[in-house]
């Protein structure tokens, strides 16, 4: 089991940036895809972008392509998302996400067996 913490969460304004941190524990880190997901104010959780343990297959939801950016650094048990150019529709609680040996690109969060408490993102107008 991974134990995932968040961090990096804040009130920015439109059109500002931010860089979110999940910090992982456990041996199974560095075999295990990782995916950040959002959930806004009286909607479901939902899919934002995914990368592969090797960290060389990246894969986003279009709405935040080529705004967002997800990556990891193995060495040091972490996976980021910087997110730029933010609108206030990104406004939600984020949260990263474990799939141990998973192969391949998932959007499906019951594909993940490991969740961090959330880091709530506040872009505002």
């Amino acid at each position: 089991q991974v134990q995932l913490v968040e961090s990096g969460g804040g009130l920015v304004q439109a059109r500002g940036s931010l860089r979110l941190s999940c910090a992982a524990s456990g041996r199974t880190f560095s075999t295990s895809a990782m995916g950040w997901f959002r959930q806004a104010p009286g909607k479901e959780r939902e899919f934002v972008a995914i990368i592969s343990w090797t960290g060389d297959i990246t894969y986003y939801r279009d709405s935040v392509k080529g705004r967002f950016t997800i990556s990891r650094d193995n060495a040091k048990n972490t996976v980021y998302l910087q997110m730029n150019s933010l609108k206030p529709e990104d406004t939600a609680v984020y949260y990263c996400a474990a799939a141990p040996g998973l192969v391949g690109i998932v959007t499906d969060q019951r594909n993940f067996a490991s969740w961090g408490q959330g880091t709530q993102v506040t872009v505002s107008s």
